[in-house]
């Protein structure tokens, strides 16, 4: 069972595909993660030019990192997805992607369309904030 309780409103549209706000209660631990980058093991970007391919990447690498840290993408309280691009067809790719990770686990988060990314050919970034209960 997780502390994090994701909160909807009743007074905001209903349409959106993720919560508002989240909660965490309880002996807890704060968990902030780095931007998880589309990289492999040897450090290179994977997926060149597939913003699908990437955020594949990048969510593999979201959910190592928290499992890491003790943590789960189910105590996840806020994700930021950061793509670098002006299309919105693109920012809606790999929100997709991480739409479909998060499963029902609809966390509070923020899209955004980004000049660049800080590796070589890198367009998906997801950074996460996680509460997970006190070890």
């Amino acid at each position: 069972m997780t502390a994090v309780r994701l909160v909807r409103s009743a007074t905001l549209t209903d349409t959106v595909d993720y919560a508002y706000a989240a909660t965490a209660a309880g002996p807890l631990r704060a968990v902030w993660t780095a931007g998880a980058c589309p990289l492999d093991e040897q450090g290179a970007t994977v997926a060149v030019g597939d913003v699908v391919g990437q955020a594949e990447q990048v969510m593999r690498n979201l959910r190592t990192a928290l499992a890491d840290a003790g943590a789960s993408l189910a105590d996840v309280v806020k994700t930021t997805v950061y793509v670098a691009s002006s299309r919105q067809e693109d920012l809606v790719a790999a929100w997709e992607v991480v739409r479909a990770h998060m499963g029902e686990h609809d966390a509070p988060s923020t899209l955004l369309g980004v000049a660049a990314l800080g590796y070589d050919d890198q367009l998906v970034e997801v950074e996460a904030v996680a509460v997970a209960a006190a070890r």
